[in-house]
């Protein structure tokens, strides 16, 4: 018999907001929300996949740990390829997390949304290795290099799909379709109280001088006029992805709109910020708290107590 509260969540894509993703499970579990599949993107398919196979709670207390130090160790810059980092040694942590898993074989329904290159279509893993899907999905263009499957480039599901509403179809039947949007309208206290850090260039340029002297984007072009010269390339970069991001999302939701949408402003920390995991797990409790609480009351009537 459904209790009214049984969710299906679609995870979207967003870098370091992804961490936002954990506060909102948490939130709907306090509430006695059953989760019955779960759909992601880039990190959304990183947290739902650890929360389908149980082991959410071992990656929060790793990840919660993790300062500016920690995080940029095993980030394995990747100069010579099509990313600036490999993220290898980050994946086998979470590899040494979820063990040989497969997807088909998940407690709960899941589905890891990535984008083939070759074929210039989203691609739904929804059997198979675990890793291996996580690792297609969470390949940001530019920042994280892609993974080669039978000669298909497979990069960031959040190229095509950065909030896969539609994928959460194939996750049976819920009383409820959840999407969070980790790309809402930029919220000016977020710029106040929590200005953002330039760790990733400082560490991105300290490895290329260590590995033979690489220089940024920026640092390659000619003297520029003061305003331009002060802009960095992974910020233009990221700026350039959230915008994408934000676009996408909105088309998304137009022509698929889930039943409640739980929007995690763009600013809430740059996309490679993954040392603040634990202020961004606490706004997407609160944001999802405020979400739940806004709901109209025939909706809240329909839910036991």
């Amino acid at each position: 018999m459904s209790t009214g509260k049984r969710v299906k969540l679609a995870l979207g894509s967003g870098g370091a907001r992804g961490y936002a993703h954990i506060g909102v499970i948490a939130e709907l579990q306090d509430r006695g929300y059953e989760i019955v599949g779960v759909a992601g993107s880039s990190m959304g398919a990183l947290v739902g996949g650890l929360f389908a196979a149980g082991r959410l709670d071992e990656f929060t207390s790793w990840a919660t740990t993790l300062g500016q130090f920690e995080v940029a160790r095993p980030l394995d810059p990747a100069f010579s390829e099509p990313g600036v980092i490999r993220a290898g040694k980050v994946l086998d942590r979470i590899r040494e997390m979820l063990g040989a898993l497969r997807i088909e074989d998940l407690p709960i329904p899941y589905v890891a949304v990535a984008t083939d290159m070759t074929t210039g279509r989203s691609t739904w893993f929804q059997a198979g290795e675990l890793d291996a899907a996580i690792r297609a999905s969470i390949a940001i263009p530019g920042f994280i290099t892609p993974v080669l499957v039978d000669g298909h480039v497979l990069v960031d599901g959040g190229v095509l799909d950065p909030l896969p509403v539609v994928a959460t179809m194939a996750l049976g039947p819920a009383d409820m379709t959840i999407g969070v949007d980790l790309s809402g309208a930029p919220d000016p206290a977020y710029d106040r109280a929590q200005p953002r850090t330039n760790w990733f260039t400082q560490w991105w340029r300290a490895s290329a001088q260590r590995l033979g002297g690489a220089r940024t984007p920026v640092e390659e072009m000619p003297a520029q006029p003061p305003a331009l010269s002060s802009i960095r390339a992974t910020d233009v970069a990221q700026r350039a992805i959230d915008l994408m991001l934000a676009a996408l999302t909105r088309q998304h939701l137009a022509a698929h709109p889930p039943d409640l949408v739980i929007e995690v402003p763009q600013n809430i920390c740059g996309t490679m910020d993954f040392h603040r995991a634990t202020p961004i797990i606490e706004q997407g409790r609160a944001l999802t708290a405020r979400a739940l609480d806004a709901l109209p009351d025939r909706a809240l009537d329909a839910l036991p107590d």
